[in-house]
């Protein structure tokens, strides 16, 4: 079986211009970095503001096992898939950070016959996303520090510095570390620590400004510490906004490539799906739906997370209606939520599967509760038998809901035809009513309430008294009129991660309140949220190389 990378390095990849042309984009529209990937320019936004918006598609998941359901490889089948039923469709994709790229989770460009290209570049720095995003995050942190050995006339409280600096790495070794060491001249020293860049509030900003003003007055909102008095201290009062704008000039441009088959995908930002609201940059998926009739996207981890968020952070503050939404399941997934041991999931169990598909029942819920059309996709592994594959299909029926068996890992846009023609059909059948489920002027206790009880089947929510503390401080400083981002584990529907399948009679415990100002939103995390993931024994670099003759080998 080939690995992907080997599948990705024998395809017959179109100069990135030409990918370009089926969109109507002239040379002027795009900045090329190299022959097969450039940069859109924001000027194609206004340009084409008389264009029709096309169809808007939301690809999710049941809550994922460790490895993952293949959102990003549905999605990206999915769209070959539309083009291949004569539908102009664009994918709008996150782009993969280095740390899992190098780690154990692996890059976010689908996989087999399903993937965005050049492969090699996407996950191994693309155009420079990334670094800019590091390197504004860390202009701030130096201009924090800078500030207070300067003299501190903000009177910063060196103890509640809340914005850390980033790296786009897993090194646990960085999670918690103390600064201004050596004397006098290197500053105060005072505890810090890093993130991994993804989970920088930068990087949720960049998804969620309509262009390069709204950025700059985003970056300058961000709440990065408090004064000696207990007052809030923003990023404008350090006057490095307008810099950090600067750093971000070119990376607030999408990056425009295409899939295996040439489906153009524009593939711009990636926060973090626990700590931000992980999805793509609304400028992306804007510009996708004036490019293409349909326009497929995606949101991390499970509906509880990824979905909700879309729903109520990114549409939000987007304008966006979705159309559709495509909830992917693994006949896997679905044992493992019906109590099958790792070990055993490529053993046939049929009444774990009847067990499981409670959590399917749980999501496909979830969607409906926004007004939006969903069909459930089943992402086919060698695997899954027909028994298995069967009672999912009865399931799907007796709820109510259209589901397709897709194989666009192994067939590409081939297997996935089923799924686009079901996709265009509820479309054209269904009316979306979509709304979000809470209105944001709401105390924060009640917009958590309701996304614990509506969304994950809580029957409540318990907090820390620093939880409260920290509400009432939001409160107090007008903080907290903001769309909620909760930050919990993605393996279940619940704050535990052992809690699989549809978990009843739990609680949700919220430990910490935290308001990303500047992003625009308020975070509530429950159980034990890593910003800054560490390698494993044996990490995916270690297998990674490259040849004298340039080929790169190992990645994935």
């Amino acid at each position: 079986m080939k690995t992907d990378i080997e599948i990705a390095q024998e395809s017959r990849m179109e100069p990135i211009v030409k990918i370009a042309e089926k969109l109507g984009l002239m040379d002027d529209d795009i900045e090329l970095y190299g022959k097969y990937k450039c940069k859109i320019s924001l000027d194609v936004l206004s340009n084409k503001k008389e264009n029709k918006d096309g169809k808007l598609v939301l690809v999710t998941a049941i809550n994922p096992t460790p490895a993952g359901e293949g959102k990003s490889t549905v999605t990206v089948g999915l769209g070959q898939a539309l083009n291949k039923i004569g539908k102009k469709a664009v994918i709008a994709l996150r782009e993969p950070s280095l740390g899992p790229v190098f780690g154990m989770k692996g890059g976010a460009a689908g996989g087999g016959y399903a993937q965005v290209v050049p492969m090699e570049d996407i996950n191994l720095h693309f155009t420079g996303d990334m670094h800019a995003i590091t390197t504004a995050n860390n202009l701030l942190c130096a201009a924090i520090d800078n500030h207070i050995h300067q003299g501190n006339t903000l009177k910063i409280d060196s103890r509640r510095i809340i914005f850390k600096r980033v790296l786009d790495m897993n090194d646990r070794a960085l999670r918690n570390i103390v600064v201004g060491m050596g004397g006098k001249v290197n500053g105060f020293v005072r505890e810090d620590g890093f993130m991994i860049t993804v989970a920088s509030e930068i990087m949720a900003i960049l998804c969620l400004a309509d262009g390069l003003n709204d950025l700059k007055e985003r970056m300058g909102n961000i709440l990065v510490a408090y004064n000696l008095d207990g007052m809030p201290v923003y990023a404008k009062e350090l006057g490095v906004q307008g810099a950090m704008a600067l750093l971000m000039k070119d990376a607030i441009k999408p990056n425009l490539v295409q899939t295996l088959e040439n489906t153009p995908a524009i593939i711009h930002g990636g926060p973090f799906a626990n700590i931000a609201h992980g999805c793509n940059s609304i400028i992306a998926t804007k510009m996708a739906m004036k490019l293409g009739d349909y326009t497929v996207t995606e949101a991390g981890f499970g509906a509880d997370l990824g979905a909700e968020k879309f729903f109520d952070i990114k549409c939000r503050y987007g304008g966006l209606r979705p159309d559709c939404a495509v909830l992917v399941a693994t006949i896997r997934a679905i044992k493992h939520h019906g109590g099958v041991k790792k070990e055993n999931l490529n053993v046939e169990d049929v009444e774990a599967v009847k067990v499981g598909v409670k959590n399917l029942e749980k999501q496909v819920e979830n969607i409906r509760k926004y007004g939006v059309p969903v069909i459930v996709a089943i992402n086919k592994f060698i695997t899954d038998t027909d028994n298995e594959i069967a009672a999912v299909e009865e399931f799907c029926e007796a709820l109510g809901v259209k589901v397709s068996l897709t194989e666009v890992w192994e067939k590409g846009g081939e297997g996935g035809i089923d799924l686009a023609n079901k996709v265009v059909d509820t479309i054209n059948s269904t009316q979306s009513k979509f709304s979000p489920i809470y209105d944001s002027e709401l105390p924060i206790k009640e917009k958590i309430d309701t996304i614990a009880r509506e969304i994950y089947g809580a029957k409540g929510v318990t907090y820390t008294s620093s939880a409260l503390k920290q509400i009432k401080e939001l409160e107090e400083f007008k903080l907290d009129k903001l769309p909620i981002c909760m930050a919990k584990t993605q393996y279940s529907l619940s704050d535990n991660p052992t809690l699989l399948g549809r978990p009843s009679d739990f609680e949700i415990t919220v430990r910490e309140i935290r308001v990303s100002n500047g992003a625009g939103f308020v975070v509530a995390l429950t159980g034990d949220i890593m910003t800054m993931p560490g390698l494993p024994k044996v990490p995916a670099a270690n297998k990674m190389d490259i040849l004298d003759d340039g080929e790169i080998i190992g990645l994935f």
